[in-house]
């Protein structure tokens, strides 16, 4: 069967992408930037790759007649203020372009919407739903809970919150009732149901076996992980300060930890279902959900992150529009060392940022993120996805991997951290020479006066970076 693959390169997307190759599905992925896609050798033949833009109904032509099945994983959540909109907007598109195909089966993966007074955030997933619904097409919908897995927002926030504090302050809202559903059943839940007519117009709410309060998840994550956590609740703490707390304990963006705040004050329980059943799924426990997320981790086996998605920033989802490095008009440092082994130095660069650190004078990248994050950025605390492995559209703590080819040996990355400009970085091996340049486009006179004062810094941790990547 030919299955569009919408959201490819997404947290859900590319793994269930696998999933459904395995089922020998050939695979047609619509993502808004080729150059932000990867596909793996073993998966070409089965995998063709478009662009669309939901927002753009002239893109939406790409889309192939004859596909059978189609998956739609679109959200908007944190990217503007007005997500609602442009969520129903994009599923209006959308529905019209599929009833141009023979397209049998569409399935949405939504959220558990039970409550009467839902959040924004749970309004708009249920407006798309009523809207996709309507189609000329078989409609299923399948409505979450909180997901639990490697790289997954919810999984993340809950490390870093239970990690990084002995002792927690925590508003009433992580008294709420949840029940978190493991990253693997999801992908069992969607691959299942395609083409399943029992599952045909349709929804179904998918979680785990255990209902818990937020509170009950950290001090289950943290008996997992041996450690000893107090958390208290007050009153006091508004949403707004929250959405702060979270800001600056996590990796969220701002914008996303207001989305977030509102939801969690939603109790999302399953209504009864026989889905499980029905597709012989046995749902997997929190507890087992957690251990299997820090295999994978371990293993650094992430196939994928929430943190590499373009809502974790403020940054254009075109990355095409940024690879070409402007040179007029800029300020640049311009370095290069002779090498003598350029496969171990094309490693170490591959392996920057993250946990590897940056090699050198860690301590001010770390003052520099604390700054960033101070002035409304993202600062340092995003990591990267996979230690030693990087694709185009990644995160790299305050940076996003616009290029990023082994062949050609090169690296190029884009500042996402508040600056008066923008300013990119490079690093290549051409020969036996390895070539780093930091290229800064600024804005203004304020933009001029920032590169001047932090120049001094920037001669002696670039000249010491580099010499530390290149050096045997």
């Amino acid at each position: 069967m030919k299955i569009l693959l919408t959201g490819a390169n997404g947290y859900i997307g590319k793994r269930l992408l696998p999933k459904l190759i395995g089922l020998n599905h050939q695979v047609v992925c619509a993502v808004r930037d080729k150059s932000r896609f990867a596909v793996d050798e073993n998966f070409r033949s089965q995998v063709e790759v478009i662009e669309i833009d939901v927002l753009k109904p002239e893109t939406l032509s790409n889309i192939p007649f004859d596909i059978d099945g189609a998956y739609y994983l679109i959200h908007s959540m944190s990217s503007s203020s007005s997500f609602e909109q442009l969520e129903a907007e994009s599923a209006r598109n959308f529905k019209a372009a599929l009833n141009k195909t023979k397209v049998k089966h569409l399935i949405y993966l939504s959220g558990i919407v039970n409550d009467d007074q839902l959040s924004k955030h749970l309004q708009s997933r249920k407006k798309v739903e009523d809207i996709l619904a309507t189609g000329n097409y078989a409609f299923t919908t399948l409505r979450a809970g909180i997901i639990i897995g490697s790289g997954s927002a919810s999984f993340e926030i809950v490390r870093d919150l239970v990690e990084k504090l002995p002792v927690m302050l925590t508003p009433k809202w992580i008294l709420t009732k949840s029940q978190p559903i493991a990253i693997r059943d999801i992908l069992q839940y969607l691959s299942k149901s395609l083409f399943s007519k029992e599952t045909y117009g349709k929804s179904f709410d998918i979680g785990g076996p255990d209902v818990l309060t937020y509170k009950d998840m950290m001090l289950q994550f943290a008996k997992i992980r041996k450690l000893s956590r107090l958390i208290i609740t007050i009153p006091i703490m508004t949403p707004r300060l929250s959405s702060y707390w979270l800001y600056f304990v996590t990796s969220t963006s701002y914008k996303l930890a207001i989305n977030l705040v509102n939801s969690m004050k939603v109790e999302v329980i399953c209504k009864p279902n026989n889905l499980a059943q029905l597709l012989n799924i046995t749902p997997t426990t929190y507890r087992d959900a957690i251990s299997h997320a820090f295999l994978k981790i371990e293993q650094n086996e992430i196939v994928s992150s929430w943190k590499d998605s373009m809502s974790s920033s403020h940054f254009d989802p075109q990355l095409s529009k940024y690879i070409q490095v402007p040179e007029f008009g800029c300020y640049r440092d311009v370095r290069e060392m002779k090498i003598t082994d350029p496969a171990y130095t094309l490693s170490k660069i591959w392996s920057i940022g993250g946990d590897n650190g940056w090699y050198y004078a860690d301590w001010l990248w770390q003052i520099r993120g604390i700054m960033d994050k101070f002035s409304g950025g993202i600062g340092l605390r995003r990591g990267r996805t996979n230690k030693t492995e990087i694709q185009s559209g990644d995160s790299l703590d305050f940076w996003r991997v616009l290029f990023a080819d082994k062949k050609t040996a090169r690296l190029l990355l884009y500042a996402e951290m508040k600056l008066p400009g923008e300013a990119w970085l490079e690093f290549k091996i051409k020969d036996d020479t390895l070539f780093q340049t930091a290229t800064f486009r600024p804005k203004g006179l304020a933009g001029r006066l920032y590169w001047y004062s932090v120049k001094p810094f920037h001669n002696l941790i670039f000249k010491n970076m580099m010499d530390r990547i290149g050096r045997q």
